[in-house]
């Protein structure tokens, strides 16, 4: 059997947290191969990368997912108990539901409600001497999810939510301080949607029957049973984190219509082939997650590769959403790559790969897709606005990455 590369670097965890986003791709290029071997959080752990890696490490009969999640990272972004840590018939009964709640219609709603947020957000951006973008985005998707979701804040709580759902995203990789205040916003949202869901299962609280809260809070596992009340919480918590959190893409549209500005016209124009193509390509071109880990079921050998049960596996995200194998020219910005597409699902893997209903695929990827479509229609349609000398480059060393100044506007005005 070939031989797999071994990265010389006794631990490699720190030089991962160093270029998280380009730790593998660069070994692999280093090594000339799609797969080395290294050590992780002291386990042996194997790196790969590309579509047939990405096809490989979705098959649920190779990988599984429980257990593998670092105790940190469930602690603050993922929730202990979610669907993320789940295998099997388990994690397929599970998928369904969140899934149910991703229909056509609903996701419709989800991004009606979003526009009408940023329409009052936008009264008070053109009284504002500047805005800075990411926090606004944020703010904006807080009230938006909550909203459909069937969980609305009250005005004084906005702030405090909205800060609980970023903080478990946008500090979870964090050290030190900012790690503790990531667990310690987990452990209040999750006191916040726990009393939910026992307000809902006791009557006193009447969310709207096809609400997310509503669905979760009487959901039954594959026994029958419904989901403890922390476990509920923890999932619904799986719908509004992560739909904050496109707030990290939402920027990136605004980044990429000022750094590719001939990209703008056919906008403009309301080609909605071509609105398709720009967010695809927003999603391929800047980053979002670094990589995904699963571990071995069972000793198996693949294209002669011997894979050891209970081997940790890390897929590489971004650097197959870079693959020259792939994307001609992966680092140039070419929206026009994705007009006709085929969507092959291993190969543009910024929410994981394989199918949604079946796979460890992201159940809110369309919902993504949608929002960003809103915010590319209100950045070439709705305002217009000027940008101040600012730092746009973008900080590959934090987790999630983001341009250094957030992106901000000046001079905001609303067109039409």
């Amino acid at each position: 059997m070939p031989e797999i590369p071994r990265d010389p670097l006794p631990e490699s965890t720190l030089a991962l947290i160093r270029d998280p986003y380009r730790f593998i791709s660069k070994r692999c290029e280093r090594y000339r191969s799609d797969f080395f071997e290294t050590t992780l959080m002291f386990q042996r752990t194997l790196c790969m990368r590309g579509r047939e890696a990405a096809a490989l490490f979705y098959s649920p009969q190779r990988f599984a997912r429980a257990g593998v999640a670092p105790m940190w990272l469930q602690k603050t972004l993922f929730g202990v108990g979610g669907v993320q840590g789940l295998d099997g018939e388990a994690h397929r009964h599970r998928k369904q539901m969140l899934m149910s709640l991703m229909t056509p219609e609903r996701i419709e709603r989800l991004a009606h409600i979003t526009s009408e947020y940023w329409r009052v957000a936008l009264g008070k951006w053109v009284r504002q001497k500047r805005v800075v973008l990411y926090p606004e985005l944020r703010e904006i998707l807080t009230r938006a999810v909550c909203d459909w979701a069937g969980v609305p804040p009250t005005e004084s709580e906005v702030k405090q939510r909205t800060y609980q759902l970023t903080a478990m995203f946008d500090q979870a990789a964090a050290i030190g301080l900012g790690h503790f205040l990531s667990r310690r916003a987990r452990r209040q949202a999750e006191q916040w949607i726990t009393d939910v869901i026992e307000a809902i299962r006791a009557g006193r609280y009447h969310a709207p029957v096809e609400s997310a809260a509503h669905v979760i809070a009487w959901h039954r596992d594959a026994s029958g049973a419904l989901l403890d009340r922390h476990t509920a919480a923890v999932e619904l918590i799986n719908v509004l984190r992560p739909t904050v959190a496109v707030s990290v893409y939402m920027t990136f549209v605004a980044v990429a219509l000022h750094q590719y500005p001939a990209c703008q016209q056919p906008l403009r124009t309301g080609e909605t082939d071509y609105a398709e193509a720009f967010v695809q390509e927003v999603r391929r071109f800047y980053p979002f997650f670094p990589l995904v880990m699963a571990q071995a079921r069972d000793d198996f050998a693949w294209k002669g590769y011997h894979f050891q049960k209970g081997t940790k596996v890390a897929l590489d995200l971004y650097g197959t959403n870079h693959d020259a194998r792939i994307w001609k020219e992966p680092e140039a910005f070419r929206p026009e790559r994705f007009l006709g597409w085929d969507g092959d699902p291993f190969s543009l893997i910024p929410h994981g790969g394989g199918d949604a209903h079946r796979h460890h695929r992201c159940p809110g990827e369309l919902i993504a897709i949608d929002l960003m479509k809103v915010a590319l229609s209100f950045f070439t349609r709705r305002i217009a606005y000027e940008l101040p000398e600012q730092n746009l480059t973008i900080d590959y060393r934090r987790l999630p990455a983001l341009p250094r100044s957030r992106f901000i506007l000046r001079n905001v005005r609303e067109m039409g």
